[in-house]
């Protein structure tokens, strides 16, 4: 019940709602309650028209006025009902996007750690299926709890105002159903747990799938696939059995001890009619109670059991929202008075969760911090003897020292896996150094927002990571509010303009997941132009060309070679045309620095790019390939 109050505190914005859907189930608790009584008058008023004691048309008038007094308050709980269920539909839409935009915010903050360790799709998974659990059972207790609670409540009272062995019998029952049905909540949990665990894990390996159906084609694993997927599912069969099976030898319990408890409460109705301690009309009143009371009771089973996986469900969400965010990343978000169902009207401001998770509404990532400034004659991108490791154990990278001045063009060359790519990942701050500094613009990159130190670099992957969306979208990526005309001058710089136009749509056309109806040399030059566009002082290529053929490197060079200019560049294992021209070049080997100087300087040295230009001259492809370099 705490996982569940929790949920309620942390959508404490939905407190309007709340209390309208419970004032709704307080009515129409009321208007259901009359309708024992006026049932129990017009009975008594039939009985004694039949005996005599009264006229028939007089009976006749009555009964007649009593079945309208029913209908209105029949209409009475119909109409209440649904203007409640209309506030629930409300309120469990608007838990839902608080939940998942709250959820998405907390995703979107966290460090690239977590990421290495998660599958995409099992955290899709995760929290579809958390927060439908938990909006689901919110809705439905919501609607029907404080109904329930206060026709309860009043069945007691009424009861024992009739006949108090009526009310005793019904407090026995209520506590000790809910405490037979608690007694399979930790067993329930665990296997729920245990179900949970493989559905996410299936769920994960399918989104994956879908997302490299041409690999899967492609290396025949259709089948191998279809029955990794098949067997986890299959496995939550005996789960679901044992789950089952405890559950439903419980109910037997609990529903054998319900029917006993009613049988008493039936024969000390029925009895003391037959003494004549009741009226007719009275045993109908109080059976038409005693099944107002038994009604809540029935459904505590499936109340319980949607409980129970709303818990299981918050455990999982919480368990994410608990985790810690990079402190840089929350910092550059303002508070907001706001909940986050509002984030769609936000103007670039969010709040931090009363909850203490931590978790902050939507809203653009965009400082509001005052803009930190370059120290004077400090180089632009720094590394102090920068160490780091992946994981707990060997470094791969080994006091790594150098400095970038502006508008230098450095090239980072080594042998694959030498630490240059995990260099740009420092630089990004995507991960945090184990030893040293990395500092931009004289600051130490950890004291920077990470807005502001990522706002000042612009990169180039070898894998263009394009969006699902119209090529527009693609290129104004890094900045939504560029007009057309930047964003056309931009793929013009980027040698992209021609091809676009080829399209029907042109920039309006939509490229599909990750851009697949481009071709890899579109897709890059695309992604030159994103980079053109943000117009960061800072430029990294990591490795921008190394998966295109010689006529897509070459068109999209002439891009990357407008995109460099007058920008200080950090270049990963580019074409060794064009690391000849660049000011340095830092050899790498086995995440140490091997050499560092001019390309005419290390051509003659011996080192690893003596070895190259050799490796090239002598055409031996095979070992020039380690390095990542084609020539």
């Amino acid at each position: 019940m705490t996982s569940l109050l929790r949920i309620v505190r942390f959508t404490r914005a939905l407190a309007p709602l709340y209390t309208a859907i419970i004032f709704c189930s307080v009515l129409t608790a009321v208007a259901g309650l009359a309708v024992p009584f006026l049932i129990g008058h017009a009975t008594d008023t039939v009985a004694a028209a039949v005996g005599g004691q009264t006229a028939t048309g007089t009976a006749v008038r009555t009964v007649v006025l009593i079945a309208g007094a029913v209908l209105l308050a029949e209409l009475a709980v119909t109409v209440i009902s649904n203007v409640g269920g209309w506030f629930g539909d409300v309120m469990s839409n608007r838990m839902r996007t608080i939940l998942s935009v709250r959820y998405y915010d907390k995703l979107l903050h966290r460090p690239q750690r977590w990421f290495d360790g998660e599958i995409t799709g099992t955290i899709v998974a995760r929290l579809n299926r958390s927060i439908t659990e938990i909006t689901n059972f919110t809705k439905m207790m919501s609607n029907s709890f404080a109904s329930m609670l206060i026709t309860t409540a009043a069945v007691l009272a009424i009861s024992a105002w009739y006949a108090w062995p009526l009310t005793v019998l019904l407090l026995i029952v209520f506590p000790v159903y809910v405490w037979l049905t608690s007694l399979t909540s930790v067993k329930w949990q665990r296997l729920e747990g245990e179900k949970n665990e493989q559905v996410d894990i299936a769920s994960g390996r399918f989104a994956e799938v879908v997302g490299q159906i041409r690999v899967v084609k492609s290396f025949v694993r259709e089948r191998g696939e279809l029955e990794d997927f098949s067997r986890r599912f299959r496995s939550t069969d005996a789960t679901t059995r044992a789950q089952s099976t405890h559950w439903h030898r419980m109910d037997v319990i609990r529903r054998a001890f319900l029917n006993l408890i009613f049988f008493g409460i039936y024969v000390i109705i029925f009895v003391r009619t037959v003494q004549g301690d009741f009226s007719l009309g009275e045993m109908v009143l109080l059976i038409q109670l005693m099944a107002m009371a038994k009604a809540p009771v029935e459904s505590m089973s499936w109340v319980i059991d949607s409980a129970q996986r709303a818990i299981a469900g918050s455990k999982d969400y919480f368990r994410v929202m608990e985790t810690p965010v990079d402190p840089r990343t929350a910092a550059v978000m303002a508070a907001r008075p706001t909940d986050a169902a509002d984030a769609g009207h936000a103007s670039g401001t969010t709040s931090a969760s009363a909850d203490g998770t931590g978790a902050v509404a939507t809203a653009p990532i965009t400082s509001t911090r005052t803009a930190v400034d370059p120290v004077p004659g400090a180089p632009v991108v720094a590394f102090r003897d920068v160490s780091f490791a992946y994981e707990t154990g060997e470094d791969v990278l080994h006091g790594i020292d150098f400095q970038v001045d502006r508008g230098e063009k450095i090239a980072l060359v080594g042998e694959s896996g030498g630490g240059k790519s995990t260099i740009v990942n420092l630089l990004l701050g995507l991960y945090e150094p184990r030893r040293g500094s990395v500092e931009v613009v004289g600051h130490p990159s950890a004291e920077l927002p990470l807005d502001q130190l990522r706002a000042r670099i612009g990169v180039v992957f070898q894998d263009a990571s394009l969006f699902s969306g119209t090529i527009r979208d693609n290129i104004s990526y890094g900045r939504p509010e560029a007009s057309d005309e930047e964003v056309v001058e931009a793929a013009r710089r980027a040698n992209a303009h021609d091809f676009i136009l080829r399209f029907p749509e042109g920039y309006e056309q939509v490229i599909g997941e990750r851009g697949l109806k481009l071709s890899g040399g579109q897709r890059q030059r695309i992604a030159v132009a994103r980079a053109i566009l943000k117009d960061a002082p800072v430029l990294v290529l990591d490795e921008a060309t190394s998966a295109l053929d010689t006529k897509a490197e070459i068109q999209v060079q002439k891009g990357l070679d407008q995109l460099m200019d007058g920008r200080t560049s950090l270049i990963i294992a580019h074409r060794l045309s064009t690391i000849a021209e660049v000011d340095r070049i830092i050899t790498l080997r086995d995440g140490n620095i091997d050499e560092i100087g001019s390309p005419a300087e290390l051509a003659n040295s011996g080192g690893i790019y003596a070895q190259l230009l050799a490796l090239q001259s002598s055409g031996d492809s095979r070992r020039l390939a380690k390095f990542d370099i084609t020539g």
